[in-house]
Order: structure tokens, then sequence, then C-alpha cells
């Protein structure tokens, strides 16, 4: 007769070990392997299925479910981690045209510009300059136009030459090109009216307009700092409609995963899934990781993603024909976090095998080593099995 207390005591622990299945389970969607994770499988590899035999009372099998290690084909996802970073093709840096100490910030980091907006004014010389300097050229060409055409009308009465007409013309003509090139210099500072600047009173103060539309990203200035003409940056604006999530992919992963491919992006701080491609897979491994970086640009609505969170990058990479499929739950993990499962070598006895496992899917797992096609292992009812070869050690 079977003492009632020892079996409360039995089915205690094996809750106990149920309760801790998440983990195990969890676990078997990776399929990267490190080297050190390849070298460590081959040495705990057992050289024989006897040496770990054990078995299980007849009476206690109807706990076991044993399913035979089958090929089918299965949907392959890669899960990547990445890094959020701004996307480079829409992020621009605003450089200061023209130097001078800053006299006023009217931005600040955060806030949402559009193109032509005023991002800060300089307090520059220069500028007062070229200002100065298209007024007076303004002024020569319109004294020389007048006096252009007033010779204009005396040479139709026969009051001068000719040669006095032609230069009359030829001093309009270079009061002109002196106009036309401080217009310029001044429209190259973003003035885009300079005509508008001789209507108000004289001042040294020049702003530095937005080039782009976007987000202010970085602000790199503060009141007063001298800045170099064409050198000091102030600003960064990125367009963040769009990011980029940069990941690593694995050598071996490397054939499956094609620039084009559509990528699903989650993160722990949203439960939103966001949606992009992969545009560019770097073409040197690194030798440290044996990885390639992807680039992935991701649509983001509302702007949540932000630059460097962390997200995952699940990436279908199509499927695997004839793969060896066992039951999620037929996969368990041992202390050093090694995946196995226990082969069944009799009608009641059964071994614990190590073995490389693939993607997961649909509550099926990939085996990409250490099983055979037709092999039987426990599924549903492996926790009790554990539970039970650890009494017998």
């Amino acid at each position: 007769m079977k003492n009632p207390l020892i079996n409360q005591k039995f089915a205690g622990l094996a809750l106990a070990a149920v309760a801790g299945s998440v983990l195990f389970a969890g676990c078997g969607s990776d399929s990267d392997r490190s080297a050190a994770q390849m070298t460590s499988y081959e040495s705990k590899q057992p050289a024989a299925d006897t040496a770990n035999l054990f078995t299980v009372p007849q009476d206690q099998m109807a706990h076991i479910q044993v399913v035979p290690v089958q090929k089918q084909s299965i949907e392959r996802e890669l899960r990547l981690t990445g890094t959020v970073t701004y996307n480079a093709f829409k992020t621009t840096p605003v450089f200061s045209p023209i130097g001078g100490p800053v006299a006023e910030i009217l931005v600040a980091p955060g806030e949402h510009v559009s193109q032509g907006q005023t991002l800060l004014k300089v307090n520059s010389p220069d500028y007062a300059l070229l200002r100065a300097s298209y007024a007076k050229a303004r002024d020569a060409y319109e004294l020389a136009d007048k006096s252009f055409k007033r010779s204009q009308d005396l040479y139709q009465h026969h009051a001068i030459a000719e040669a006095d007409l032609q230069a009359a013309e030829s001093v309009r003509t270079q009061a002109q090109a002196d106009m036309q090139s401080s217009e310029d210099a001044l429209r190259a500072l973003g003035v885009k009216d300079p005509d508008a600047l001789l209507k108000g009173p004289p001042s040294a103060q020049i702003p530095v307009i937005a080039p782009v539309g976007g987000e202010i990203t970085d602000r790199l200035v503060g009141p007063g700092q001298l800045l170099q003409a064409a050198t000091t940056q102030c600003f960064t604006i990125s367009d963040l409609s769009t990011v980029w999530v940069l990941v690593n992919v694995y050598q071996n992963d490397l054939a499956a995963v094609r620039s084009g491919d559509s990528v699903e992006i989650t993160t722990d701080a949203y439960p939103d899934k966001f949606h992009g491609r992969i545009s560019y897979i770097a073409a040197t491994v690194d030798p440290n990781t044996r990885t390639l970086q992807a680039r992935i640009v991701t649509e983001n609505p509302g702007e949540k993603l932000k630059n460097n969170m962390y997200v995952t990058a699940t990436v279908k990479a199509g499927a695997v024909k004839n793969a060896l499929i066992v039951p999620d739950s037929a996969v368990l993990r041992d202390t050093e976090n090694m995946p196995f499962v226990y082969v069944q070598a009799g009608s009641n006895q059964f071994a614990r095998r190590l073995v490389q496992i693939g993607e997961s899917e649909g509550g099926k797992t990939r085996i990409t080593d250490g099983l055979k096609e037709g092999e039987r292992v426990v599924g549903d009812g492996s926790l009790f099995l554990q539970f039970r070869n650890s009494l017998q050690h």
C-alpha cells in the first residue's frame, strides 16, 4: 500500500517543477548559437543513450505523452535585437552661415520647426557690412540706370555722341553687377528679400533659419557663444516620421535575410507593433561577434520610437522544408541552460539527450541536431519525467 504522505509530497514537488516550465519553454525560440555553446554541446553530448537510461513504473506511464519526431515545413522567423537611431537621410545639421556671438536662441530640443523658421539670431559685423554694401550697390545702380535712360533720350535728340551713350550704359552694367553680387551674398546667408532689409532700421542681427522641417534633436550652442561661419554646428533637425533600427545578423542566418524583407518591430515600452523593411546589409563581418549589421527603415507613427531605444526585430525568413519538429513542451533546459529532450529507449525506459534547437512556431520547436526522424520523445509530461529522473539520482 502506498503512503499517502509520500504521494502528497511527490505531487507538491511535481507542481513546483511545472511552475518553472514557462522559463524553459520561452528559451526554445532562439536560433542563434555562440561558439561557446557549440563547444559545450559537443563536450556534454553522451556517447550512448543507454548511459543515462532510467525506468518509469508502468502505472505512472499515463502521466507521459510520447510523440514521434516528425518532418514538416515550418515558417522561419529570426528574432534580432536592435537599437533605434535617427534616419540619417532625414537628419540635417544646422550651421551658422556667418560668424559672430549668439544674440538670442528661439527654439529648444524637442520642438518641431518648419522650413524657413528662425532658430537663433547672431550679432554679426560681417552681416552689417554686407547689408551696407548692398544698400550702396543698389543706390549706385539706380543712379546709373537713371543716367543711362537720360543719355538715351539725349542721344535720340542728337544732343550727345554715341560714345557718351555707350559710356553711360557701361556704368549702368557695372553697377548692376555690383548690386547682384551683394544681393547674392545676402541670399547665401538665408535672406530671402534683400530689398526688405533697406526698409527697416539698420541692424547687425541676422537670423539662422531651419533648412528643413522636423524636430530639434540637439542644441549645440549657448547664448553669447562665438560662432564661426560655416563651421559651428548650432542644431540637429530630424524628421522622426521614420527611424532606423540597426540589428546584427549572425553569418549562419545571412542567407535567410535579404534587402527589402519586411520586419516587425516590438519594444517593451509599448504594446504597439511597428513595421519596416531591411534597406541595407553591411558588406563586412565583425571579426569579434561574427555578425553583419543590417539597417531597417521603420515607420514611426506618433514618434514613439526614440533614439537609442532597444527593440526586437522579427524577420520573416521564409520556410524551412523537412525540418525535424517536436512539441515545445518536449524541450527542457539543464542547469547550464542547455536544451535537452527525453528519448524513449524502451516501453517504459527513457534517456536524456542534449539537442540543438532552432525557431519555435505554433507550439512546435525545430531540432537542428541531436534527433532523427521517427525517434520518440516525451512531449507533455517531460517535467514529470525530469522529476522522476532526479529522484532516481
